[in-house]
């Protein structure tokens, strides 16, 4: 059985115009894998997906996808890959139901095998009663549930989802987790990029943070919460009986101590060390120092504390690289 990664991507670069915004990026997702993309506006997210989809060409750098050379295979990479673009135009006097058989006919299924294809991607995306509905009349849900359905006509093994959860609200982002959640049990390999950092931990096996076009962090989602990447600190919450002011002060005080986010009653603080042993010496001492403790327990950090923390942390930036020639210019230099 091979254990090669189902996606490869080895030295990638796209420049536009001398700006960056692919800047060496690696990295490998094993067939199966929820992953989740972060990074601010501006990081190269949305270009790296566009070379992963097919969409763009690098200037450098090699992308595998199941072993296939997507830049060198592209028509057979599509075959292969599901692209959720985060907005897509919808097509005047056009209903859901002929929108999904048009796409359905585009990717070249025909009689019985289109029926049955579009059946199946109505069904799963709940859009059953939505068919005769023209789709500029939708929610923002039900456009989003669309956009996915397409999106699964060719019935892809990898997905690449560009902010699918964009602009929902709290049911259509639950019904849409549950059908990222189903399409993981299915086998499918995702790629989700999304701001709604909390949602990615609970729906990713690993992140990959970029920032500036280049990748700071691929790891599992509990060694962020954790706070493994910055020397093995943990976060700490404290609630007391009474006034928070001695325990903040007490934090202020103490070696090793840093104030996270001071409650009503009580705070979340960052200590130096992941270990149980140290954490029992410091509730020992906070109570010796007089400090009415009611509660103290380890808490996982939030990802948008640890995404914070890792922007502010100097990242080291790839030499800049050259432009490159086109073609002609190569040959004739």
């Amino acid at each position: 059985m091979s254990t090669a990664p189902f996606l490869e991507v080895e030295g990638l670069v796209r420049w536009f115009e001398g700006v960056r915004a692919v800047n060496g990026v690696s990295f490998s997702i094993a067939a199966g894998q929820v992953v989740g993309l972060i990074g601010a506006n501006g990081a190269g997210k949305t270009t790296t997906m566009r070379l992963l989809a097919t969409l763009d060409i690098p200037d450098r750098g090699t992308i595998r996808l199941g072993g296939i050379d997507v830049v060198e295979n592209p028509n057979e990479v599509r075959q292969r890959l599901g692209w959720m673009p985060d907005h897509f135009l919808a097509y005047k006097d056009t209903t859901v139901g002929d929108y999904i058989d048009f796409f359905g006919r585009a990717h070249g299924l025909r009689g019985d095998d289109l029926t049955r294809r579009v059946d199946e991607v109505i069904d799963f995306t709940g859009l059953g009663e939505l068919v005769r509905r023209p789709m500029d009349k939708l929610s923002k849900g039900q456009t989003q549930r669309l956009c996915l359905a397409r999106t699964l006509l060719n019935d892809p093994e990898f997905l690449i989802l560009d902010e699918p959860a964009a602009g929902l609200d709290p049911k259509a982002r639950l019904e849409f987790k549950n059908l990222v959640r189903v399409l993981r049990e299915r086998g499918k390999t995702i790629l989700i990029s999304s701001h709604i950092l909390s949602e990615l931990g609970e729906m990713c096996d690993t992140l990959l943070f970029m920032d500036r076009g280049v990748v700071v962090h691929h790891g599992e989602t509990e060694t962020l919460r954790r706070g493994t990447t910055t020397g093995g600190t943990c976060i700490v919450d404290i609630t007391v009986d009474g006034p928070v002011t001695p325990l903040s002060e007490w934090l202020a005080l103490r070696q090793g101590w840093k104030l996270v986010e001071e409650r009503r009653d009580g705070a979340r603080a960052e200590f130096a060390s992941a270990e149980p042993a140290q954490l029992a010496a410091e509730l020992r001492r906070l109570v010796t120092d007089n400090v009415a403790v009611t509660d103290f327990h380890r808490q996982d950090r939030r990802l948008e504390e640890a995404f914070v923390e890792m922007l502010r942390d100097p990242q080291p930036i790839p030499p800049k690289l050259p432009p490159v020639l086109p073609a002609a210019e190569e040959k004739s230099s």
